[in-house]
């Protein structure tokens, strides 16, 4: 009675902290930073309150069970060749079961990261790769530009030398055929 007095008492705590925090967004600017700092450590606390209720509940629930079978182990008559002189160890069977599957899953986890990490040692080399490839060829496109240079400087030298050769051509028939006339 009194535990469910207490959670009663806690959701409406809960209940309330919710209300506080829509209030606490229509404060002012200046005060809303506080009140949202408030409000946060009352819900802080009141999550301390719920979890020790469920820690008191839980060791309460576990020392009723321990004491159900310490009374049924002693309410128990024990005879010579009894069938029925078994001890139930499901408890400890289920335990067992529950490290082996506890690990396996941590035998699964640390399988998918190796596997992650292996992933991520060869995106490195690809990624690695591809970089030296991109330099190569931005040195390759570097040349290019230089070689580019290059060829422009010399087809405007070589306009010059075609209009030049096309001037002193025009000037030697021009003087030809002033000179044989």
């Amino acid at each position: 009675v009194v535990e469910n007095e207490i959670q009663a008492r806690i959701d409406s705590i809960f209940s309330n902290l919710e209300r506080l925090e829509i209030l606490s967004s229509k404060e002012p600017p200046n005060k809303r930073q506080n009140a949202k700092l408030r409000v946060d450590q009352l819900k802080y606390d009141a999550q301390h309150l719920q979890t020790a209720l469920r820690n008191f509940q839980h060791r309460r629930y576990v020392r009723e069970q321990q004491e159900r079978q310490r009374e049924e182990l002693l309410a128990r008559t024990f005879t010579t060749n009894d069938s029925d002189t078994t001890i139930p160890i499901d408890e400890t069977l289920q335990f067992n079961e529950s490290l082996q599957n506890a690990h396996r899953g941590m035998d699964d986890l640390i399988g998918s990261g190796t596997n992650i990490l292996q992933g991520l040692r060869d995106q490195r080399v690809t990624l690695k790769g591809t970089h030296k490839k991109i330099l190569d060829v931005a040195n390759m496109l570097g040349l290019s530009n230089t070689v580019m240079r290059l060829i422009e400087k010399r087809a405007f030298q070589d306009k010059y030398f075609m209009i030049g050769g096309m001037i002193l051509t025009c000037v030697i028939m021009f003087l030809v055929v002033q000179y044989l006339t």
